[in-house]
């Protein structure tokens, strides 16, 4: 995983190429096709893609005590080795507004479950002339379905 110092310097670079940076974010405890669906539609809105992933105290706060399946370790380096995901980026906090503010994406992409306004970070992009994409999902494909799944057999 990246710090955000890191992606930062290499931000301004990707800039001064004239790169579009794409960021999306989200718990990815249980990596599914829904997932690899989000970051392919995510990558293809841009030419760099960076991906912010809740750290796990931030998981268990949305997710409760039994999360995540996976420590942050781990799943960045998961998200990492997949062909569409260029930077991983562990945040603290609940949300991953600060890091929005901080790399100040050109494109913001979530999936079509969150309703435009309650995108963290949408108004920093658009504040800067971005888009907020939100992506259509895969019925039934959720990290939590998954594990009542698994829990059912």
């Amino acid at each position: 995983m990246s710090r955000l110092d890191v992606i930062l310097r290499e931000r301004a670079d990707w800039r001064r190429a004239g790169l579009g940076v794409v960021f999306t974010n989200g718990c990815f405890d249980v990596i599914h096709p829904g997932h690899i669906g989000l970051l392919e539609a995510a990558r293809a809105e841009g030419d760099v893609l960076v991906v912010g992933i809740n750290s796990d105290r931030s998981v268990r706060e949305i997710k409760g005590p039994s999360r995540p399946v996976f420590p942050e370790g781990e799943r960045a380096e998961t998200l990492r080795a997949l062909e569409p995901v260029d930077r991983v980026i562990v945040y603290e906090d609940g949300t991953p507004l600060e890091t929005i503010r901080s790399l100040l994406p050109d494109v913001l992409v979530k999936g079509a479950d969150w309703p435009l306004e309650a995108i963290v970070g949408r108004d920093v992009v658009e504040e800067r002339g971005g888009r907020v994409v939100r992506v259509s999902l895969l019925p039934g494909r959720s990290t939590t379905a998954i594990l009542d799944r698994i829990r059912r057999t």
